[in-house]
């Protein structure tokens, strides 16, 4: 009996956990699909790298994604990411980078 108590309290505390790192990433949703970016364009777009988006404007950034996406600005890496994104994920990431300073 005691080691279903325990194992039950061990998987609530992993539940919990679970739970509470989920929240964390919805809170701020736009953050892990901007992750990638980081390859290019530094942590949360500081550079070094390429162009620095770190506060530009929200709408500034997204025009320029769906750019990519459209081929209007090439046919280039930028393109490649962009076209795997939604319009809505597209949105997010502007909205987060926006934010960086």
């Amino acid at each position: 009996m005691k080691v279903h108590i325990a194992s039950a309290s061990v998987l609530l505390g992993l539940l919990v956990s679970s739970v509470q790192l989920a929240q964390a990433q919805v809170a701020q949703p736009g953050r892990l699909l901007a992750s990638n970016c980081f390859q290019c364009h530094g942590t949360n777009g500081k550079g070094p790298g390429f162009d620095d988006i770190a506060g530009e404007s929200t709408d500034e950034i997204y025009k320029k994604l769906k750019e990519f996406q459209s081929g209007k600005e090439g046919n280039g890496i930028m393109a490649k990411h962009a076209m795997a994104y939604t319009d809505e994920q597209l949105r997010l990431i502007s909205a987060w980078l926006a934010k960086q300073k």
